[in-house]
Formats: C-alpha cells, structure tokens, sequence
C-alpha cells in the first residue's frame, strides 16, 4: 500500500469507529439493551483501534533517538 491508500484506509476505519461508538452509545440508552451485542461491538471497536494505530506508525517515519 502507497501513503494515499493507508491514508484512505485510515480515514475510512477513523469514520467506522465514531458510527460504532454512536451506536454502542444508542444501545447502552436502550432499556433491555443486549449486553453480547453490545460486548462484540466494543471488540469490533478494539480491533479498529488497533488497525488504526497499525496504520499511524505506518505514516510516521522510524525516529531514531
């Protein structure tokens, strides 16, 4: 993958993560709400945090210190 396309995924999985974590919120408001739907979706929201991180240390140059 060139710069662009990482920086294409990454704003794609930045806008996946903010629509799942408006929905985690919308269901936790829900009464009755169903706590193994809502369990997958915050493993779904760890694992984007983890591409996404993937994928800023692709964008930032290794400094050497």
């Amino acid at each position: 993958m060139d710069e662009s396309d990482v920086r294409e995924r990454l704003e794609s999985l930045l806008e996946e993560h903010r629509d799942l974590d408006a929905a985690i919120d919308a269901i936790r408001a829900l009464p009755g709400s169903d706590q193994l739907q809502l369990a997958r979706m915050k493993k779904r929201k760890l694992r984007l945090k983890d591409e996404i991180e993937s994928l800023r240390d692709q964008l930032l140059p290794d400094i050497i210190a």
